[in-house]
């Protein structure tokens, strides 16, 4: 019969087509196809060439679909985000900057050297070099009862001259020992105006007695937390 035909016809179409695409995997329901070729037994008034025409345009549709969902762009790109390991992205600035960061840390970075006792007489300081910020401890012991005079803290102004920071008064009669802690600053009533003016080699001169003066120096180093902003 012509129907018999038909569908013989279509099966070797659908065979030939299925091992075309099968490395697409494209998936075709049977039972669906099965169920559109009973409904076209039904119509038996419909001539060959109106059901030949048909059945190829619901089985094209098919294959339509099956393309389609198999090719969306949306799917693929979806899947190939999920499968991707998202790694930081490192720019030749975002490197300079974070070697910059690096070294500031380093360059504030604070330790205090070692104590290293130097003495003169009954006085003591606990360093030879102070970063700017940081005290400066003066430990006095065994003062004669017949000394009195000042301990002249003086401030470099350049290599061969000095300006008197501060005194220290001292006497034996009433205190043979005592500390102190000296530290220096920026001071625009003092005529510091900058770090600059802080470093350098200082000097304690022991006034009224034959003691030898003592020297320390402050360096460029910085206590983390000082001010050292210029005031002149």
């Amino acid at each position: 019969m012509i129907l018999i035909g038909y569908f013989n016809g279509i099966s070797k179409v659908y065979t030939v087509f299925l091992k075309n695409f099968r490395k697409k995997e494209i998936i075709i329901n049977f039972s669906n196809m099965s169920k559109v070729f009973r409904d076209f037994s039904k119509i038996k008034s419909m001539n060959k060439g109106l059901l030949v025409g048909i059945a190829i345009a619901v089985l094209v549709g098919i294959i339509t679909i099956s393309l389609v969902s198999m090719t969306d762009p949306n799917a693929m790109e979806v899947e190939d985000t999920l499968d991707k390991e998202i790694k930081p992205e490192e720019t030749p600035e975002i490197e300079e900057k974070l070697d910059e960061i690096e070294e500031i840390a380093e360059e504030n970075e604070y330790e205090p050297l070692p104590r290293d006792w130097q003495t003169s007489g009954p006085f003591q300081i606990d360093r030879k070099e102070y970063a700017i910020g940081e005290k400066i401890f003066l430990r006095t012991g065994g003062v004669g009862f017949e000394e009195k005079g000042q301990v002249a803290v003086m401030r470099p102004l350049n290599s061969t001259h000095y300006s008197v920071y501060l005194t220290i008064p001292f006497d034996g009669t009433k205190k043979e020992a005592f500390n102190y802690y000296l530290d220096p600053q920026i001071s625009k009533t003092r005529g510091i105006c900058s770090m600059d003016d802080l470093m350098g080699r200082w000097a304690l001169v022991f006034r009224g007695t034959d003691y030898p003066n003592l020297f320390f120096e402050i360096t460029d180093r910085i206590v983390p937390g000082t001010d050292v902003e210029s005031v002149c």
